[in-house]
């Protein structure tokens, strides 16, 4: 965490992002979880979604920081550390669609006049969460 950074307030904004996302994105959902489930505060927060459908478990994760704001089914991903993976593998996709000028069948992120500038930040945000993913030293106090 950079040494002038009020996490709690950070992590506070961060969570108030996504909610003012996932509204945007009119995703039904029940309660975010209070506390990010992970983050490198002023980098990256992890959020858990409770289901409609099944009270009380995860049926979404969010991601929010300095990166584009999405969200992802939990379907079969149980952990921070594969949700993370999951992100960035999905975003190395869609990069890859953007930086060659492509529009990504179902996610889209800016707009086309900006999408190779666009989707090489978004490449080197996908490798850096997939980075910490395979860190074994950022995950020792995780569990």
């Amino acid at each position: 965490m950079a040494d002038d950074i009020d996490e709690e307030a950070w992590l506070a904004e961060r969570r108030k992002e996504v909610a003012a996302y996932l509204a945007r994105e009119r995703l039904e959902h029940g309660r975010i979880a209070l506390d990010a489930s992970w983050c490198v505060a002023p980098y990256v927060s992890l959020w858990q979604i409770e289901s409609l459908k099944s009270p009380r478990r995860t049926g979404w994760w969010a991601i929010c920081g300095d990166h584009p704001t999405d969200y992802i089914s939990a379907n079969d991903l149980y952990e921070p550390r594969e949700v993370l993976r999951a992100i960035g593998e999905r975003w190395l996709e869609v990069s890859s669609f953007m930086q060659r000028g492509i529009p990504h069948p179902t996610i889209t992120i800016g707009s086309r006049a900006n999408a190779k500038e666009l989707g090489e930040l978004l490449r080197t945000r996908a490798e850096l969460l997939i980075q910490w993913a395979d860190d074994e030293s950022v995950w020792e106090d995780a569990s």
